[in-house]
């Protein structure tokens, strides 16, 4: 069966600095803040949230649909997804703007600052979902603000599950927004810094959108992960990387992950499990969409 993944396609442009920013922004300047960090390496990768979901979603064997929108430029990208084996069906394209593009710098502490520009991402809601027989799971990843609503309440219309996964841009939405969508959604997922937000914003704790869901989960980075059902909280541990390399896309193959094990039916603290391997995997790989999966799940 297969998974609708509702999120962006972009490009990814990512630097690398040798430094750490908090050695070069100085927090009583912030007010004349005036910076420039060289980036000695820099490469352009395929990214964008349904993207790298989907191409976790395929090294493990699953079947996804990824529901974007690609811009002038975005040929490269219709023949990547082709080779991966991974269908273009829902995969919209517009000739009046570019294609997403994220600016990534990492500093050697693996923090990170991005500029995006969304693009062809803002015309996402132009893309429908409907009733499909083959189709029994979907996510809402980062999108396009109406694509993000819309699709929300398309999947209910069609009754199919779904992960509400906000990621960054959680912020574009309301506290009575934010609220709606938990109450639409099946599960949750968003990491720590996302949950304090989502927490605060609707005036729930995470116990309390446990229990309006099947399960809300909060990635915690190299802490590994809380497994909240029913407003009882489970930590995963994280799985130990080979080598921190390149975090970019680590949250979005950890989600690939997640669809994988929803989609057949396991219980919410294994799909974490294999979600916490599979982004260990990624972290070692420079790109969101260039590891390979060393193990058949199970």
């Amino acid at each position: 069966m297969a998974v609708l993944i509702c999120g962006s396609l972009a490009f990814d442009t990512i630097m690398t600095f040798e430094g750490r920013f908090a050695e070069q922004i100085l927090p009583d300047q912030l007010h004349i803040l005036n910076v420039s960090f060289l980036v000695p390496s820099l490469r352009r990768d395929f990214g964008g949230c349904a993207g790298n979901i989907a191409y976790s979603l395929r090294q493990l064997g699953g079947e996804p649909l990824p529901m974007a929108m690609l811009g002038s430029d975005g040929a490269d990208y219709l023949v990547r997804l082709k080779e991966l084996g991974i269908s273009t069906a829902h995969v919209g394209q517009t000739h009046d703007t570019y294609t997403a593009q994220a600016m990534i710098m990492t500093d050697r502490d693996n923090n990170q600052i991005t500029a995006f520009h969304p693009g062809a991402m803002m015309q996402a809601h132009a893309n429908r979902i409907e009733p499909r027989a083959d189709v029994r799971l979907g996510i809402v990843a980062p999108d396009g603000r109406d694509a993000m609503l819309e699709h929300a309440a398309q999947f209910v219309a069609a009754d199919i599950p779904f992960v509400f996964d906000p990621g960054q841009g959680l912020p574009m939405f309301s506290g009575t927004e934010l609220s709606r969508f938990v109450e639409q959604a099946t599960w949750v997922t968003v990491n720590d810094y996302e949950g304090k937000m989502l927490c605060d914003r609707t005036g729930w704790s995470c116990a309390d959108i446990s229990r309006k869901v099947r399960g809300l989960i909060v990635t915690l980075g190299a802490q590994g992960c809380e497994v909240w059902i029913d407003g009882e909280k489970t930590v995963v541990p994280a799985v130990k990387p080979a080598e921190v390399v390149d975090p970019t896309g680590c949250g979005d193959a950890w989600r690939g992950a997640l669809l994988f094990g929803l989609e057949r039916g396991w219980p919410l603290v294994r799909c974490a499990e294999l979600g916490n391997r599979v982004g260990a995997l990624k972290i070692a790989q420079r790109g969101p969409q260039n590891y390979r999966l060393d193990f058949t799940p199970a």
